[in-house]
């Protein structure tokens, strides 16, 4: 079975908590879970991480873009949340790791502060999920799932 890798960067574990006006009352538990049942149909082992650095979320690009290149993995689907404005390291740790990654972001960020109209991780991605609420993780998943069926 292939696998994939959910990832969520900086303040994502306050998700529920954390202006449930903008990123409404899910938990990171409850995304988790959405993301199993979906992996779960398409067929996909998933593993869930979160972390608020940016050097652990390099580390584990890394790791699983050698998991692709191996065959034991389809891709990533990715919420970098702030590092997405911010984090050119992570963008070239994708590019450099040849990782397929859909980019997702809860809320609109194209609605919200002008900074957050740019993303460093878009230009590198498969695709991106914008705006969809928490529903936007299992589109991803089976966004990355139909793109890996697809020869690149």
């Amino acid at each position: 079975m292939s696998s994939v890798l959910v990832l969520n960067g900086p303040n994502l574990d306050l998700l529920g908590t954390r202006k449930p006006e903008v990123y409404g009352s899910a938990t990171l538990a409850d995304v988790e879970q959405l993301c199993r049942v979906r992996a779960a149909e398409l067929g996909l082992d998933v593993e869930f991480r979160q972390s608020n650095h940016e050097g652990q979320l390099i580390d584990w690009v890394h790791e699983w873009g050698r998991r692709v290149r191996d065959g034991l993995a389809i891709g990533a689907v990715y919420n970098p949340g702030a590092h997405a404005h911010t984090s050119i390291a992570l963008r070239d740790a994708i590019e450099g790791a040849e990782l397929p990654v859909v980019e997702v972001h809860i809320s609109n960020v194209h609605a919200r502060e002008p900074f957050r109209h740019h993303s460093h991780i878009s230009p590198v991605a498969r695709g991106v999920v914008v705006g969809l609420g928490v529903l936007g993780y299992p589109l991803a998943l089976t966004g990355l799932a139909e793109l890996a069926r697809q020869p690149r």
